[in-house]
């Protein structure tokens, strides 16, 4: 019997590896993830391409493999707020295999991105057999609802500058000798605070002229942690 050419196997191990890094498929055996990389296409994108928008039915979810997948929903007034940007790794849109109005966002790429889609008829099936993925998957959209409770947090943050001072502050705690290693680009940065590149680029020059931050290509330094603190507190009405 002939062997499968050397190039579809290559493809195979190639999404193996990549589900693999999905913490929603982590600990599946490779015979399960095999079976799942045996459906999965992977979709290319350019910068600005959308992958869906709101409202489109659902052909199955998603696991970004490069690149950064930016997932918003857009105002009557045509303000667009961002829910997520999900990063290589990462998997979304998993309730939407079971919505009936389909896609409950829009989903674009802010760079060159490589997505994997999980089709929705396979995926069902075997969720159907495998009842500790359909946990996983729950597992999954619970922690995107933490995210959503998050964002909402920080739009209560009413000004561009308490909300960069918010999110300096949370990365600052997990970060290295005070370097915060960016998401991306400064406008995928923009996205997530909801605000433009022009607008954050002074925030921050207003931030380095005070000598309390350096600002790189992919970096920011915090060398003043404690006053970050004091002036988000002062913004907030809290000191």
């Amino acid at each position: 019997m002939p062997t499968a050419p050397r190039s579809v196997e290559l493809k195979l191990t190639g999404l193996v590896s990549s589900l693999r890094c999905c913490q929603l498929f982590t600990g599946l055996s490779p015979e399960d993830l095999t079976a799942i990389a045996g459906f999965t296409q992977v979709l290319r994108l350019a910068k600005d391409d959308y992958l869906f928008h709101e409202g489109e039915a659902s052909r199955g979810f998603y696991v970004v493999q490069a690149g950064a997948i930016n997932v918003h929903r857009v105002s009557a007034a045509g303000k667009e707020q961002v829910i997520h940007v999900f990063r290589m790794g990462e998997s979304f849109a998993e309730a939407a295999l079971a919505a009936p109005t389909g896609y409950p966002a829009n989903a674009r790429a802010v760079e060159p991105s490589a997505v994997l889609l999980i089709p929705k008829a396979p995926i069902l099936e075997l969720i159907g057999r495998r009842p500790d993925l359909a946990l996983r998957m729950l597992g999954s959209m619970s922690a995107h609802l933490r995210v959503l409770v998050g964002a909402l947090d920080d739009l209560t943050l009413k000004d561009v500058e308490s909300r960069l001072l918010n999110w300096l502050v949370k990365h600052h705690r997990g970060a290295r000798a005070g370097v915060i290693q960016l998401p991306g680009t400064k406008r995928v940065l923009a996205a997530e605070l909801g605000t433009s590149s022009e607008t954050l680029s002074r925030t921050l020059a207003r931030l380095r002229d005070g000598a309390l931050i350096t600002v790189a290509a992919k970096t920011i330094t915090v060398h003043e942690p404690a006053r970050l603190v004091a002036m988000l507190r002062r913004n907030l009405g809290e000191g």
